[in-house]
Formats: structure tokens, sequence, C-alpha cells
């Protein structure tokens, strides 16, 4: 069992809860900033309803979201708690009130822009890194609303984890693949501590790139396993580990079907 020991865990932990954003001393008062740096995953919602023009200004903020050439390479498949239900035969992940699927689409640009050549590693990647980019404006939008909201890899079924399987049930042509579903709705909690982040000299270089130094992650690694333990009571972190592994292998597998076509 990967359990930490009780001076390891209080020691992540304390490094946990006493972590916040850093802000320039002149712009603590933004709050702008405040909104996207104090906005927290939440997976636990109320039964509040969304009101309809806070849903619309979030896919509004979705579909005027930047990308490569303006290609808008991305769709949103929508649900409320009824749709959800109703298509998928189960609750709606976490009591969220809304969700989205963000799928990446580079179908409907070939539709109508000509000499695309064969190249899916480069369509995945653009279509990947607007569709995400369009996830964010409406994560950072529902949050300026004072709706909470998380994005979900695989709870529920509803990310690039399981790709196939929502291929298969959004009829989905080629070249149109699930990024992640965002689940909306108002928190049933109260204010959640800041995941562990790496600090800002273990992200950033300037000319070549430069190794994190081992105590850095060793630290962050053991914030991971503290948050982890402290969240989820009896459960090992090292097999949550072996099991995305598992996960990822079936999801290289599907994806390389998805997006190269080579019927693998």
């Amino acid at each position: 069992m990967d359990k930490l020991k009780l001076g390891a865990l209080l020691k992540g932990l304390a490094k946990i809860i006493g972590s916040r954003p850093r802000l320039p001393r002149s712009l603590e008062s933004n709050e702008a900033l405040r909104t996207i740096l104090e906005r927290r995953s939440v997976r636990h919602y109320s039964d509040a309803p969304l009101p309809a023009d806070a849903w619309a200004a979030i896919l509004e903020a979705g579909r005027v979201a930047p990308s490569t050439v303006n290609l808008q390479t991305w769709s949103f498949a929508l649900f409320d708690r009824d749709e959800w239900s109703e298509f998928f035969g189960k609750a709606l992940p976490l009591g969220g009130q809304r969700a989205i699927i963000v799928l990446a689409d580079l179908h409907r640009a070939k539709r109508v822009v000509e000499g695309f050549p064969y190249a899916p590693l480069a369509e995945y990647t653009v279509g990947v890194m607007n569709a995400s980019l369009a996830a964010m404006n409406m994560v950072q939008a529902a949050e300026t609303l004072g709706v909470s909201s998380v994005m979900l890899s695989e709870t529920g079924r509803t990310g690039f984890y399981d790709a196939a399987f929502l291929a298969e049930q959004l009829a989905l042509p080629p070249g149109v693949v699930p990024i992640t579903t965002i689940v909306f709705g108002y928190s049933a909690r109260g204010e959640q501590a800041m995941p562990p982040k790496l600090p800002p000299g273990a992200v950033t270089f300037t000319g070549r790139y430069r190794e994190t130094p081992a105590d850095i992650l060793a630290d962050w690694h053991l914030q991971m396993r503290a948050g982890y333990q402290a969240g989820h009571k009896g459960e090992d972190f090292s097999a949550k580990i072996r099991y995305y592994n598992t996960r990822i292998r079936t999801a290289e597998r599907d994806l390389r079907r998805l997006v190269f076509y080579d019927g693998e």
C-alpha cells in the first residue's frame, strides 16, 4: 500500500493548505486576475439550477475563443441532467447541472478548405490546442458568473480516455475526437485549497531547457500523494496510477484508430 506515514502526510497537507496564488502586491485587488487564479475544479454540486442567461454566456465564450488561423476546430455536445441521463443511461457526473463534451473537430474545416495534406499528428495537435482554448474560455466565463466547473478526462466515460466509446455514442465522423467533458453547476461545498503546484522556477527557463531539481519534484510528489490520501480514504495512490496507466494504453490504441485511421 502506498500510504504516507503520519509525519509525511501532515507535512504534505500543511504545504497544500498554506499554498496561495502569487500576485504582485500592486495587482492583488484586480478582480479579473483573482477570478482566474482562485478558480478550483469542483466535484460536488448542489441542486441549484443554472440560469439560461449564464448558460448562454458560457457557450458564447467558447464560440468566440481564439484558434489557429480562425479555423475554430471544435464542436460542443450539450447536455442537461435529463438529456445526459436519457442519452447515456446514467446520472450526469458529480451531480452537475449541465455538461459540455468538448470535441476537437477537423472534419468541419476540411469540408470547405481545400488542400489539407495528410498530417494526422499536426491535425490532432491543432485540434486539441484550439478545443482546449475554447474549453478554458468557457470555464473562466463560468467562474466570473459564480458558476463552478470541472474538466473530466474519464469520470463517467466522458473524455479522451474513452474516445472510442464516445465516437460510437455520438456518431462522430473521422477527424472529430473527444477531448474533455466540462461539468457545470453550483458548488455544494465551501472554498477549496489550491492543488499542489510546482514553483515558478520549476516550469520556466530562458535559453536552453533546464531540468527541474529532483528535490522540488520530490516535494511536489509528496504533496500530491498527501492530498490524494486525505481525499480518498483507504485508497492506494500507486494503484490509482496503475489504473491510469492502463487507461492511457487503451486511449492510445483508440486514438490511433480515430486520428490516424490505421485500423489498429
